[in-house]
């Protein structure tokens, strides 16, 4: 394997982690809405929105790939990077 097939599959697992990582806020701001709610507040439909982010974190949701495309991206990395003899 050559350095530049390793330099693409790093920038395609950089690219992915990123995707990932912003798909976090959505679950951050889910989780507090949900912890400050008072005893007059629907905790059903905030765990409802809480398990929405996670999902679409995990999946992409319709147009992205997710917290999945991220370890596509890692294993394919990986495999590049061992083929090369872990280096």
């Amino acid at each position: 394997m050559s350095d530049d097939e390793l330099a693409k599959a790093r920038r395609e697992l950089e690219k992915e982690y990123a995707q990932a990582r912003e798909a976090l806020a959505p679950i951050e701001q889910a989780y507090q809405t949900l912890m400050d709610a008072t005893p007059e507040d629907d905790l059903s439909e905030m765990l409802g929105d809480l398990e929405d982010a996670v999902h679409k974190a995990r999946t992409g949701g319709l147009l992205g790939s997710g917290a999945n495309g991220h370890r596509r991206a890692l294993d394919d990395y990986l495999k590049v990077k061992m083929a090369r003899g872990g280096q």
